[in-house]
């Protein structure tokens, strides 16, 4: 009987504890599975970049397209600059390893191309084509294709790659076909195109005047008597038949009467032109790139355009260097090129040899026109 007693007693407080021990272990199991819900829950409603993407997408076609273009497009730009960030350090880090690597880019280099081909996918995605608010205007083998290859590296420029001559050859197909050719791009970027020979078609001043009196002007400028034996050898190489330098400058040599009809010396009368062009745009307005310093210095020439066309002064002398064999500047080589960037073939062509007497005919032929020009845009060139 006391044995049932003493074994009455020891069951039940064994069952408690054991009932206990399974409560609290119950508990905390729940509680760990309650916390492990909540975080889960948490990391799944978080909005993904193509959830973003997908909702500022809707969103544009909805109707706030502007103020959420901004957004998205400021979003990506945000999370772009901190890839770059880290991986042009990662860059600049093994280039700072590997100093046989001459032609490789500075981490600010490198980040000004990435950030430009950004740009141009943003632009291309969500921009817009605009009528230019920007044109290179002249002149012809003054050095426009460089002018136009440097600066379009620069972020916050688009620029249309060929010559559209629409306002001395289309100008009948209208603007709107016109606007159809341009580069999408944001508001924040400067649209921009080049043809050399609106700078001498006495209708282009005007019609630009009325595409937009507020455009601005490039003009590229070079020392009119080497410029017009560029011009006599880029078309010496299409045509070799054609007469000799010499023949075409001249009405009469030995009297020094020079034939102004020749397009290739026609050109180079710059104050002629550009007194036309003053009658539709003010000075400051127009700038003018010099054609020999663009050889020499072209990022001092960068710097200036920029400044004239309001744009931060991102392309630098880091960002060229002297070709020896063109004997003219090229870009950097990007990391994703085997290659620099310089121009074409015919660009930096060895001239054709021209008798020293001509070319100091032609100079004196000149210099009266040159110091007008000199005067009038506040500029000595230096071409005599």
């Amino acid at each position: 009987m006391a044995y049932r007693l003493i074994s009455n007693r020891i069951v039940p407080s064994s069952n408690r504890l054991s009932k206990r021990f399974i409560f609290i272990f119950t508990i905390s199991l729940s509680f760990t599975y309650l916390c492990y819900s909540i975080l889960f829950c948490c990391g799944t409603i978080m909005p993904t970049q193509s959830y973003e993407e997908k909702r500022c997408l809707h969103h544009k076609n909805v109707g706030s397209k502007k103020l959420l273009q901004k957004d998205c497009t400021a979003d990506r730009r945000t999370a772009l600059d901190e890839t770059l960030n880290v991986a042009l350090t990662h860059q600049g880090s093994s280039h700072a390893r590997n100093q046989s690597r001459n032609s490789a880019l500075p981490i600010t280099h490198k980040r000004s191309i990435a950030q430009s081909e950004y740009n141009i996918t943003v632009a291309q995605k969500y921009g817009n084509k605009k009528l230019p608010n920007a044109l290179i205007v002249g002149v012809k083998k003054g050095g426009t294709r460089a002018v136009l290859e440097f600066i379009r590296i620069h972020p916050d420029v688009r620029a249309l790659g060929t010559e559209p001559h629409f306002f001395d050859r289309n100008y009948d197909r209208g603007l709107d076909w016109y606007r159809g050719l341009m580069p999408r791009t944001l508001d924040s970027q400067i649209t921009l195109e080049k043809t050399p020979s609106y700078f001498v078609t006495r209708e282009a001043p005007r019609r630009i005047a009325s595409m937009s009196p507020n455009t601005k002007l490039i003009v590229v400028v070079r020392n009119p008597v080497t410029r017009a034996i560029s011009d006599y050898t880029q078309t010496l190489s299409k045509k070799p038949d054609i007469p000799t330098f010499e023949e075409l400058a001249f009405q009469n040599r030995s009297q020094g009467l020079v034939d102004t009809s020749w397009n290739a010396i026609r050109i180079g009368m710059y104050i002629l032109h550009l007194e036309n062009w003053l009658q539709y745009f003010r000075l400051s307005q127009i700038h003018f790139v010099s054609g020999e310093r663009l050889i020499t210095d072209p990022a001092g020439e960068l710097g200036r355009v920029q400044d004239f066309l309001g744009l931060k002064r991102i392309i630098t002398d880091k960002h060229f260097y002297f070709n020896r064999t063109k004997g003219f500047p090229c870009l950097k080589k990007p990391e994703s090129s085997s290659q620099p960037r310089c121009l074409g073939k015919s660009k930096g062509r060895t001239h054709v040899q021209i008798d020293r007497e001509v070319i100091e005919q032609l100079r004196d032929f000149y210099r009266p026109f040159n110091i007008k020009f000199y005067e009038m845009v506040g500029q000595d060139f230096r071409w005599d």
